[in-house]
């Protein structure tokens, strides 16, 4: 069942926002919107692929397992 997502702070986002001053600084590339996204999704794919596979980032898998986490790279 789905939830409202919990308010965010206003120092959270008073520190989110400190340095920028236009608004290219929000929302041009490399903005802090986008980067925002980038993190949040990043977030949500890496407590999938844990809830998926079953275990941690960092952790062994469990031996009868053969699907596991082969590592991360950047994109070239």
């Amino acid at each position: 069942m789905w939830t409202m997502a919990k308010k965010i702070d206003d120092a959270v986002l008073d520190e989110l926002l400190r340095g920028c001053e236009r608004p290219e600084d929000l929302m041009a590339d490399g903005g802090l919107m986008k980067e925002l996204r980038k993190a949040l999704m990043q977030r949500m794919l890496g407590a999938e692929l844990t809830e998926h596979l079953g275990y941690e980032h960092g952790e062994a898998a469990p031996p009868v397992q053969t699907n596991r986490r082969n590592g991360s790279a950047a994109r070239r």
